[in-house]
């Protein structure tokens, strides 16, 4: 997804943004408001089903609830999910349940 794909789409959160354009990623609210990202196919055994989140090459958690508040979608350049084990080889067993990958138009400067 690029950054005119979501210019596209004002006010949405990035977290519909993830279920329109990315097949498997699922967005789950809880009563508390809180929400859970998956990726279908892309499970643990132990631990968190969550994806991991690289925002300009690093590693991050999402932030309270779940949430991706932290990250204006008009700063985004690009947005990746990678599903496979080709795919989230580089990050090793923290990519096991998949990776969401987002690139911001700052990340370049």
């Amino acid at each position: 997804m690029t950054a005119e794909d979501i210019q596209r789409t004002p006010s949405v959160p990035i977290e519909e943004l993830l279920t329109s354009r990315f097949p498997g990623v699922s967005v789950t609210r809880a009563p508390d408001g809180g929400i859970a990202i998956r990726i279908r196919g892309a499970t643990s055994f132990e631990g968190s089903n969550a994806p991991l989140f690289v925002i300009d090459g690093i590693a991050v958690e999402p932030g309270p609830n779940g949430s991706l508040t932290g990250i204006v979608p008009n700063d985004i350049e690009t947005i990746e999910v990678l599903k496979d084990a080709s795919a989230t080889a580089m990050y090793g067993m923290r990519g096991a349940n998949g990776v969401i990958v987002i690139k911001t138009k700052r990340a370049g400067r």
